[in-house]
C-alpha cells in the first residue's frame, strides 16, 4: 500500500513539474511577442476628452487611452496655445485592430514609451480668421 501511494505521489510530482514549465515557457513566448511588436512612430498628436489620435504622415492611429497616454498628455498640454493644437512626438508602441462593434479608428496603438515630445505645436493645416466686420 505504502508502495502505491509514494508511487502516485511521484507521478503527480512529475505531472505538476512538466506543466510549471509549459506555463512558464507560454508566459516567456507572449512577453516576447509583445517586445517584437513595438515599433517607434512619428506623428501629432492631440488629445481631447474621451479620444486621442495620433496622426503621422501616412497614418491615423486611435490611441489607447491608459497611463502613459495621460503622461504623454499632460507633457503635450503645457506646449498647446489652443486645445485642438497637435504636437509633434515620437513614441513606441503597439498596433492592434479594434474590437468588433467598437466606434472609433480601425486600428489602435497602445503606447508602450514616450521617446520625444516637440517644443513647439505644429503649424495648423487650415487656418480659419474671423472676419470683424
Amino acid at each position: 500500500m505504502k508502495k502505491i501511494f509514494l508511487l502516485l505521489v511521484i507521478a503527480i510530482a512529475i505531472v505538476s513539474c512538466k506543466n510549471a514549465e509549459d506555463k512558464k515557457s507560454e508566459t516567456e513566448n507572449n512577453v516576447a511577442e509583445a517586445a517584437v511588436n513595438v515599433q517607434m512612430f512619428k506623428g501629432e498628436f492631440l488629445y481631447l476628452a474621451d479620444a486621442a489620435v495620433l496622426k503621422g504622415d501616412n497614418f491615423i492611429y486611435g490611441v489607447t487611452i491608459d497611463e502613459t497616454m495621460h503622461q504623454l498628455a499632460d507633457q503635450v498640454k503645457s506646449i498647446k496655445k489652443d486645445e485642438f493644437d497637435m504636437v509633434p512626438v515620437i513614441v513606441k508602441g503597439n498596433i492592434t485592430k479594434k474590437p468588433e462593434g467598437a466606434e472609433g479608428w480601425d486600428e489602435i496603438i497602445t503606447i508602450t514609451e514616450i521617446v520625444n515630445v516637440s517644443n513647439t505645436p505644429s503649424e495648423a493645416d487650415i487656418k480659419i480668421e474671423e472676419n470683424k466686420s
